[in-house]
């Protein structure tokens, strides 16, 4: 797997990136298939790790979509909810493809049937009237954008249970009323049931879990 579960915790962004931006000491809130949110104050962040491409030197875990001001923890939801929906569709076969953009990066999302890049997350958040109300942009209107992409290909083999983790985690993080660790444990839970009842779906299962 090439991006196995924990991936941003153990590389994070690179000393050089964090030192320029001022964001020492952030907040992982989320880590899919090496694509993760971060906070830092009232500062936000998407945090992508490149796909692997054994021709090119490893650029390091990059930050994208960086947002100098909150208004709420209802805009950090976003955040989560949209790198957990980039690292599931990495899972289901879709590239993110890193476009560098100064210290940060613009994510495309690449459909690995035709080439084509089907939405891209900026490298930085809109400020101002324009992250108001899910403006172009913003977190919540990204969100809503890459949720309606068809799947890219078949779906994961859920037979790997490090994958079905992943599948779970991120099925869980998209979940608004769900926080990070609760959604750690609900996959967990939500792992276990599968490994108990293989008819179970990673839907249902998790549904399950949280009444369990």
């Amino acid at each position: 797997m090439a991006h196995p579960p924990g991936y941003l915790a153990a590389k994070p962004l690179p000393p050089g990136i964090v030192g320029a931006l001022g964001l020492g000491g952030y907040q992982l809130l989320a880590d899919v298939a090496g694509v993760g949110a971060g906070r830092l104050g009232p500062q936000a962040f998407l945090l992508v790790a490149p796909d692997p491409d054994p021709s090119l030197p490893d650029a390091g875990t990059q930050i994208s979509l960086h947002h100098h001001r909150l208004k709420d923890d209802r805009e950090l939801g976003a955040f989560t909810q949209l790198a957990a929906q980039l690292g599931y569709l990495r899972l289901s076969g879709y590239r993110l493809a890193l476009e560098r953009a100064g210290l940060r990066s613009k994510v495309n999302v690449v459909n690995p049937a035709t080439g084509g890049i089907v939405a891209t997350i900026p490298d930085k958040h809109p400020g101002g009237m324009l992250s108001l109300g899910g403006g172009a942009g913003s977190a919540a209107r990204l969100l809503a954008s890459v949720r309606s992409l068809p799947p890219a290909g078949p779906p994961p083999d859920l037979q790997d249970p490090e994958l079905l983790r992943q599948v779970l985690l991120a099925l869980a993080l998209r979940d608004p009323d769900v926080g990070g660790a609760e959604a750690a444990e609900l996959a967990e839970r939500a792992l276990e049931l599968v490994r108990g009842n293989t008819a179970l779906d990673p839907p249902a299962a998790l549904e399950a879990a949280k009444h369990s």
